[in-house]
């Protein structure tokens, strides 16, 4: 397989039910020290995935919303600790790291799931997986997942096989 196509992965999911199927099968493949930025317009469902992760990970779902006023929200019921951030009303990258982002961004312990991440990009690990979010209708979303160093490539690796798996 070429670089660039193990490097990235496009999923269609026609219905919110397949976004939280591919929710839970990067929920199986993640690991913790893995940093997933979210991508997408307003309304593009990057909340809505972060769900799908955060409940295939066995964390109460109640408390997982978007972070869009407290940017910052740490889930650690589940079966990994997640630190759950939205940048969306982030002045600039000054604002991201006085949140102390650099403690979960660069640390073993925590999968770090990242909406907006567009606007934080230069304070993130060069080693992430991006996630592009958009709607194709009203209920369907395109995700483009890629891969930006070894454990990321890895972890799209998982992901891609477990998709394959489930719809094969």
């Amino acid at each position: 397989m070429p670089a660039n196509l193990r490097n990235s992965l496009s999923i269609d999911c026609a219905d919110e039910a397949a976004t939280d199927r591919l929710g839970a099968c990067i929920a199986e493949s993640v690991v913790e020290g893995l940093v997933v930025e979210l991508n997408g317009q307003l309304g593009a469902g990057k909340t809505r995935l972060v769900r799908a992760i955060c409940e295939s990970l066995g964390i109460n779902i109640i408390q997982v919303n978007s972070p869009t006023f407290v940017l910052l929200q740490l889930y650690t019921d589940g079966r990994i600790p997640v630190a759950h951030f939205d940048t969306y009303r982030l002045g600039d990258t000054d604002e991201f790291i006085a949140i102390g982002a650099d403690e979960f961004t660069h640390s073993s312990d925590w999968l770090c799931l990242i909406e907006w991440a567009e606007r934080v990009v230069e304070c993130l690990p060069d080693d992430r997986l991006q996630i592009d979010i958009s709607a194709t209708s009203v209920n369907a979303r395109q995700f483009v997942l890629r891969s930006t160093g070894s454990h990321s490539t890895a972890l799209l690796q998982r992901i891609r096989q477990k998709n394959e798996q489930s719809h094969g």
